[in-house]
């Protein structure tokens, strides 16, 4: 049985992911925005052991998810996979100064993963999307152009794939991966998204417990469990190095076994 943390799970993939996982008789923590929808998550999964909370908009929340995810023991698997969609339509700014989207798409998983303490397997949520990713990082808060919810999102997910592969290449004692679980119906995706809702979880919950050889490597971005292309900036050392001192400054924390916390 593996200990399984999974953010972004009262409702949609996140959600799913945890239901697959406990009907295989694994210890699933949640994790929820505020005590309303750990309420929520409670009643969809009360099998699950713990539901942590926390408002990963913020960078307070952020840690004090990693702080009650630690009281909890140590994972075996981390999901990353708290998102917001393309949607905004307008620049929103957080607590902290920071654009919205930046912040929970891609701060968040990069300051969880350097405080929560580290698991075997790491499971980040990215996007067939990434691949219209901008890899410049002149600008990561949108402050200086004019707002594109579509675009910010893309280069978020690109942000994230490259952190997946950033954190595998840098500890190859940990099995890092990046998902595209498809445009599927959540509630972030929306009613109309083609792809099968039944198979978008299905990949990273193999991910964080599988035990064939598919599901034992690292750095790679998957789609229905398959090895998939990835934008060209994802494996580009110099920009995964400038990715994460960009996270660190920002975050105000350094990943472990990465050249700046050695």
């Amino acid at each position: 049985m593996a200990r399984i943390l999974i953010t972004g799970s009262s409702d949609g993939l996140g959600l799913m992911a945890a239901q697959l996982l406990a009907r295989q008789h694994h210890d699933v923590v949640l994790h929820a925005r505020n005590e309303r929808r750990s309420l929520d998550a409670r009643m969809s999964l009360p099998e699950a052991s713990a539901v942590v909370v926390g408002d990963i908009a913020t960078i307070a929340g952020m840690r004090q998810v990693a702080e009650a995810a630690n009281a909890t023991g140590r994972f075996d698997a981390v999901i990353h996979n708290a998102a917001v969609g393309s949607s905004e339509p307008r620049r929103i700014v957080t607590a902290d100064g920071l654009s919205h989207v930046f912040a929970i798409n891609v701060l968040a998983p990069y300051v969880l993963t350097a405080q929560v303490e580290m698991p075997s397997r790491l499971i980040y949520l990215s996007s067939g999307m990434h691949r219209g990713g901008s890899p410049s990082l002149d600008d990561l808060q949108w402050a200086h152009r004019r707002w594109n919810g579509s675009q910010a999102y893309s280069d978020s997910k690109l942000f994230v794939a490259a952190l997946a592969a950033a954190v595998a290449r840098h500890r190859p004692d940990v099995l890092s991966n990046a998902v595209d679980p498809g445009w599927v119906a959540t509630k972030m995706g929306g009613a109309g998204a083609p792809d099968d809702l039944a198979l978008g979880s299905v990949t990273q919950a193999w991910l964080a417990v599988g035990d064939d050889a598919g599901a034992l490597v690292s750095g790679a971005l998957f789609y229905h469990q398959r090895p998939c292309r990835t934008h060209p900036s994802v494996h580009d050392h110099r920009f995964q190095e400038d990715l994460l001192a960009s996270c660190a400054d920002i975050g105000g924390v350094t990943l472990p076994g990465t050249s700046r916390g050695d």
